[in-house]
């Protein structure tokens, strides 16, 4: 089934982030247009799909994540932005995100 996902993880605390928010973007040229804001939940996921069936559209996509409210600080990250591509529109793509208040990792998942 096709379908964009999340999760993030807390490495500081080990822990799922629970209640971070996140947005969706679309982004065409230099235009950006919001499609979704979420929060995480207990697991730090987003339930349901971010995208799923006829809204898995190809284009380049954003995720921005609201670490600097979620660890309650912004001494240096704040907002963490993803981009990505969706190029096939009939498969699953999941985006998550490792973070720290001073770093973080994302790769496509599975």
């Amino acid at each position: 089934m096709s379908a964009l996902t999340t999760h993030v993880l807390d490495t500081m605390r080990g822990c799922p982030a629970a209640g971070m928010q996140i947005e969706l973007w679309s982004i065409s040229g230099e235009a950006r247009k919001l499609i979704k804001t979420v929060r995480t939940n207990s697991d730090g996921r987003v339930d349901p799909p971010l995208l799923g069936g006829k809204e898995m559209i190809v284009g380049t996509y954003e995720l921005v994540f609201g670490v600097g409210d979620y660890f309650s600080e912004r001494k240096f990250l704040d907002r963490v932005p993803v981009r990505f591509n969706i190029s096939d529109a009939n498969a699953k793509y999941h985006v998550p995100l490792l973070v720290t208040p001073w770093s973080y990792s994302t790769y496509r998942g599975s």
